[in-house]
């Protein structure tokens, strides 16, 4: 099956070089594109992408608005949002993961990696590059004094369930999973599955999240 993309950046020199990159892919279509975050809205609505890629920082309507929009469309989208950004300290990384962004990438991301990378969404995972991830933790951790450390919904998951988000949240795929815990990566994607549907999250991403703002890890570990 084909990928469908539409690329959002404020830059035409940047939409057209990652279109071109894309485009070389033969799973992969862009089949549009936008200036602005406003512009963003409308053709998501109308076009219906696998795939997002959406500029963090443009003027007007910036991406993470765009994001929350086209994410909280009263009619479900099947699109998925990876946001591209130049610099991996952005402010506004935390704050898109929470809203379901699937993940973030640098601009000056090998093509390979990009091209991996929308598929990877479009398989409905997430995706974070590992200094972006580092500042998720930096972020989430600043932010624990005021969020409960407990949620109820914790409650919820079984032992191995929870073991699955705490290593989700270390970063870890499925693959990986299934090898750490002697079991078939079939069974790690239904528990993966489970605890995002109990904890009412949209993707690993969000699972991401929650897991350290509600100290299911501690930095570091």
């Amino acid at each position: 099956m084909t990928i469908t993309v539409v690329i959002v950046d404020d830059q035409a020199m940047v939409r057209q070089g990652i279109g071109a990159l894309l485009g070389a892919q033969s799973d992969i279509s862009v089949i549009g594109d936008a200036a602005d975050g406003a512009e963003a809205v409308r053709e998501v609505a109308r076009l219906n992408p696998d795939v997002v890629l959406m500029d963090v920082r443009m003027p007007e309507v910036n991406g993470l608005e765009a994001t929350a929009t086209i994410l909280s469309a009263p009619s479900p989208t099947r699109s998925r949002v990876l946001m591209l950004t130049t610099f991996d300290i952005d402010d506004y990384v935390y704050e898109a993961l929470r809203i379901g962004a699937s993940g973030f990438m640098l601009k000056d991301a090998p093509a390979e990696e990009l091209a991996r990378a929308v598929r990877v969404v479009a398989q409905g995972d997430s995706l974070l590059a590992p200094s972006i991830t580092k500042r998720l933790i930096a972020e989430a951790t600043q932010r624990r004094s005021t969020v409960p450390k407990h949620s109820r919904l914790l409650d919820g998951l079984t032992s191995r369930e929870r073991e699955v988000l705490e290593l989700i949240a270390s970063g870890l795929s499925n693959a990986e999973i299934a090898s750490r815990l002697f079991v078939a990566e079939q069974t790690v994607k239904t528990h993966v599955s489970r605890v995002l549907t109990k904890l009412g999250l949209r993707d690993r991403a969000q699972a991401v999240v929650f897991a350290y703002e509600h100290g299911v890890v501690v930095p570091g570990t």
